[in-house]
């Protein structure tokens, strides 16, 4: 199923491809505070319907993951990183997807403060 999303703005605009599962809340110290609820997907099965330029990025801690979040609204609608695998990835907050039930997604913690 292909997916809608975007800031809150609109600034920043993207499609994904995939069947969402279910969703990842992470209590690391970032994750924590936007409230996100992510959907790993491999990277290929995203795109940025904006200007690459249109969104900010953040990193913290080791670096690897890529936080992008719209300099004007400031909504964090997706992360970019690599599985332990070495496998590009997308991290999507489905709060960012138009249409979806967030009720009907089992989400999973995940313990990120540990790392």
């Amino acid at each position: 199923m292909k997916y809608q999303g975007s800031c809150h703005c609109g600034n920043v605009a993207f499609e994904v491809e995939g069947e969402i599962q279910e969703a990842l809340a992470c209590n690391c110290s970032i994750c924590q505070r936007k409230g996100s609820l992510l959907w790993f997907v491999p990277r290929s099965e995203f795109k940025l319907l904006s200007a690459e330029s249109a969104a900010s990025t953040y990193t913290f801690n080791q670096h690897a993951i890529q936080h992008r979040f719209c300099p004007t609204c400031g909504i964090h609608p997706y992360g970019e990183g690599s599985d332990p695998q070495g496998n590009a990835m997308a991290a999507i907050n489905i709060r960012c997807l138009d249409d979806i039930d967030l009720d009907a997604i089992p989400v999973t913690h995940f313990d990120g403060r540990s790392l």
